[in-house]
């Protein structure tokens, strides 16, 4: 502490408590006292103090009325009630009027000085503890990085950063820096797994390899269906394994949580990932057996179109008769309408739902310079889209199904990374626009940077011509064209994008919600 923090106490016996006094300035405190509750709103008026400690029972303004006086002026100001009286009325009154603390006399000096703790120096004390908890952890987290072998291990050093990224969220700059650096370098090991083992993944059966895009339903959905569950399947676009951590507390008030990761397909976006999911198939296969409802590169129409359609191809597949409504949900007013649609239709025994605002929000901090400033690091957007969790009609989606019984699937497509490397590539005019990845036929690109798929449908993925190659961008790499280089690394530099290979792109929740 550079300054000692001022404490106000305000008793009607405060002669009684010098040693009390005593003891909190031997700790660092300064205390000024006072032995009734005007005099206590005339102080305050003349010095700015850190915290009251307020006594409940004194004569002429009570304790209760000095706290409600306290709280309009002062409305940020920590107060905590020292009281001898037990009935739950007066504490009600107390927490009520958001005291900071409730103490009940006698109180000893070491409970003062714990809850002067507490309310001035927990934030301190918890970054110092996390500070050095890390340091202790450190090289733990990195042999995790150098002996994962598998995409268990993988999973694992993911939920290791994650947790350590939240809980530091207060530390100082060194330990940000610390943390940074082992992200980049689990990235940089877990692109490599990825380009050894990406090939056999495709090419193994479903249950050889990783949980991936098009075994979801068949994997979450449909045995919960089949175990007589009312199922709402919930996929939030951009949706990473951090940001699920900041809403899940939101959820878990009417939940029971099992958490669990799965690994995307590529490319890690709307187009491939998530129609895979709907359709339980690969890309290619959807082009081949649906041609009508796989939209192309260079197609003008939206490429996510005929999610409907394709869940109903699986369903049909499957020969299962599941009835299902699907909706997505852009804004409040589609939350509010699904909410009555839920309220008028308790039985159905599957919704899907598509939550846009992520990938909204993702989009609009590329484009808008006002959003860059608000999401201008992972903290801030995490702060974001826990913000919109809590403000939007989402908690009261999940609360509406928590009442009527259904189980939750919530997950993603893909989740998103922060770029900051520009990469130069060269294509034709046909190539796609995607920062995270690219495919045409005429792609100049450095191969050592890159991971490229000269094969597409090997990879489960269409060719738009013969002779087109898939590159993918890894760790925080984006793709520029060398036209006005500059000005678009400028532009894209510290976005949010997707498409390529990165832990946060290609791991990411898949949670099953049990009501309480």
């Amino acid at each position: 502490m550079n300054q000692n923090p001022k404490i106000l106490w305000a008793d009607d016996e405060i002669d009684l408590l010098k040693p009390h006094i005593l003891f909190l300035k031997a700790k660092g405190y300064d205390v000024d006292t006072v032995s009734n509750g005007r005099d206590a709103l005339d102080a305050l008026q003349s010095k700015q103090y850190s915290l009251v400690l307020l006594d409940e029972n004194m004569p002429g303004l009570s304790g209760l009325e000095t706290l409600t006086r306290i709280n309009q002026s002062f409305p940020e100001l920590p107060v905590i009630m020292i009281t001898k009286s037990e009935e739950e009325d007066i504490m009600n009154q107390a927490i009520g009027n958001q005291i900071a603390d409730y103490l009940i006399k006698p109180v000893n000096p070491n409970q003062i000085l714990l809850s002067l703790k507490k309310n001035l120096h927990s934030t301190e004390l918890v970054a110092r503890q996390a500070t050095s908890d890390y340091q202790q952890e450190f090289g733990h987290i990195s042999s995790l990085i150098n002996m994962a072998a598998s995409i268990e291990d993988w999973m694992e050093v993911y939920r290791q950063l994650v947790y350590w990224e939240l809980k530091l969220l207060d530390s100082d700059s060194q330990m940000d820096e610390m943390l940074l650096l082992q992200k980049r370098d689990a990235n940089a090991n877990f692109c490599k797994f990825v380009k050894r083992n990406y090939e056999d993944w495709i090419l193994s059966q479903p249950g050889e390899r990783p949980m991936m895009s098009p075994e979801i339903f068949r994997r979450t959905v449909f045995p919960l269906l089949d175990n007589g569950e009312k199922v709402c399947f919930i996929l939030i676009d951009n949706f990473r394994l951090d940001q699920w951590r900041m809403v899940q507390p939101l959820i878990s008030e009417y939940f029971t949580v099992d958490e669990n990761l799965y690994t995307t397909i590529l490319p890690t976006s709307t187009q491939y990932a998530r129609n895979a999911i709907f359709a339980g198939l690969m890309p290619l296969q959807i082009a081949d057996m649906y041609p009508a409802l796989w939209v192309e590169e260079d197609e003008d129409e939206g490429l996510n179109i005929h999610e409907k359609e394709l869940i109903q191809t699986q369903i049909d597949r499957f020969r299962r008769k599941d009835r299902f409504t699907y909706t997505k949900i852009n804004d409040s007013q589609g939350g509010e309408k699904f909410i009555r649609a839920l309220g008028q239709n308790p039985d159905m025994p599957l919704h899907v739902l598509v939550l846009n605002f992520i990938d909204m929000l993702s989009h609009a901090r590329t484009e808008s310079k006002m959003i860059r400033e608000l999401a201008n690091s992972d903290a801030a957007y995490r702060s974001l889209t826990e913000s919109w969790f809590k403000h939007s009609s989402a908690v009261d989606i999940f609360k509406r199904l928590a009442e009527l019984g259904y189980k939750v699937v919530l997950t993603t497509d893909h989740g998103t990374i922060r770029v900051d490397n520009p990469i130069k590539v060269v294509g034709d005019r046909n190539t796609n626009t995607n920062l995270r990845y690219k495919v045409g036929k005429n792609l100049n690109y450095n191969a050592r940077q890159v991971y490229e798929i000269k094969d597409p449908k090997r990879y489960g993925l269409p060719a738009p011509n013969l002779s087109s190659t898939f590159i993918f961008a890894m760790n925080e790499d984006f793709f520029s064209y060398p036209n006005n280089y500059n000005y678009y690394v400028q532009y894209y530099d510290g976005t949010f994008q997707h498409g390529g290979i990165s832990i946060q792109e290609m791991l990411v929740p898949l949670v099953t919600l049990t009501p309480k």
